[in-house]
């Protein structure tokens, strides 16, 4: 992704390095795609191949001290 890029993807602050992700939200639980498991690596995140929701590590180096989960 670039600077000029302007989507910016979902992101979830997580407490554990393995997370699941079927593409559901509040607004529209049922508008998702198959669930799918990932694993957070030394980097601090992972992306959902699908949706690019994006998962980021508690602690972790990408973490900016914003946590919420």
């Amino acid at each position: 992704m670039t600077s000029e890029d302007p989507f910016t993807p979902e992101i979830s602050f997580v407490k554990t390095p393995r997370v699941a992700c079927d593409g559901a939200t509040e607004i529209s639980p049922a508008l998702g795609h198959p669930r799918v498991y990932m694993q957070i690596d030394e980097k601090g995140f992972v992306d959902c191949g699908y949706c690019d929701k994006r998962f980021i590590l508690a602690g972790s180096p990408m973490d900016q001290g914003q946590s919420e989960a």
